[in-house]
């Protein structure tokens, strides 16, 4: 009888871990968003001189979808306060937020008082594909 007993106390154990409750499904959830980032630089060539009060924007977009508007994944806003370039940046994303399959690329823009001033003119693929979480991005004035 203890031979019966031992395993189907142990499955009984088993299936009380796996069942999910209300508390621990949030918990799990929490722990399932796990956090990572792309880093990087920012830089551009222009003689130029960022205005106080210039702000980086860094935005991670899924670009799957050819002709059609990128969906922004992550985004993360810095201010330079007169800092020189290159300007480096951090970008944390939800990796479950990822799918492999998709293409992703990170968007730089450099403005001051709702104006841009400089962007990216071409694209810094991340994540999947082959393509690593680090880019050095070169950005260039924006047309007036």
């Amino acid at each position: 009888m203890k031979t019966t007993v031992l395993p189907a106390v142990l499955l009984l154990l088993l299936a009380a871990c796996a069942k999910p409750t209300a508390r621990t499904s949030a918990a799990a959830r929490a722990v399932a968003a796990v956090q990572d980032s792309i880093t990087g630089t920012v830089t551009y060539r222009e003689r130029l001189a960022l205005p106080p009060g210039a702000v980086l924007n860094v935005q991670l977009q899924d670009v799957s979808r050819p002709g059609a508007p990128a969906t922004v994944v992550a985004e993360a806003t810095v201010l330079v306060r007169g800092g020189q370039v290159p300007l480096a940046f951090s970008l944390p994303y939800d990796t479950l937020r990822i799918d492999p399959t998709n293409t992703y690329a990170v968007q730089a823009r450099i403005g001051a008082e709702g104006q841009p001033l400089l962007a990216n003119a071409a694209a810094y693929p991340v994540i999947t594909r082959g393509n690593a979480k680090r880019v050095q991005m070169m950005l260039r004035r924006v047309a007036p």
